[in-house]
């Protein structure tokens, strides 16, 4: 099964413009505690490097486009995300990275759970044991 969850927003669109739809509970799985958005990146620099206990996030690049990396412990994969109509789904015990950001980017995230520094994992070593840990028997 691929980490790679995209989800695809419902649009409707008019001589006036586009309006993507997303909306609890038939959009997002689960309830959104916190919204935060990303603007003003460097291309060259990468962001994220952790994964997170508990939290379960949908990221959105309303403008412009990034590429991410996930990995469960066992498989890693890229994509690059670049449609305003369209989430990335991220779930919990997957570490994940941004980068190569356009200069236009605007990456939105729909969180699961208000900031708590715990749920975090920083440490990509630490975030091996603790999957490969929960995985076994």
């Amino acid at each position: 099964m691929s980490l790679i969850k995209l989800i695809d927003f419902r649009t409707f669109s008019d001589p006036r413009g586009t309006l993507a739809v997303v909306e609890a509970s038939l959009d997002v799985s689960f309830e959104i505690r916190r919204v935060y958005y990303l603007y003003g990146l460097s291309g060259d620099l990468h962001r994220g490097f952790h994964a997170h206990r508990e939290l379960e996030q949908i990221a959105i690049c309303l403008s412009g486009s990034c590429s991410f990396l996930l990995d469960d412990g066992q498989r890693r994969e890229t994509l690059s995300l670049g449609s305003p109509h369209q989430g990335l789904r991220i779930e919990r015990m997957v570490w994940h990275e941004m980068f190569d950001f356009s200069p236009d980017c605007v990456l939105m995230v729909l969180a699961s759970e208000h900031y708590d520094e715990s749920d975090y994992i920083r440490n990509y070593e630490q975030f091996l044991t603790e999957v490969n840990h929960a995985a076994s028997p």
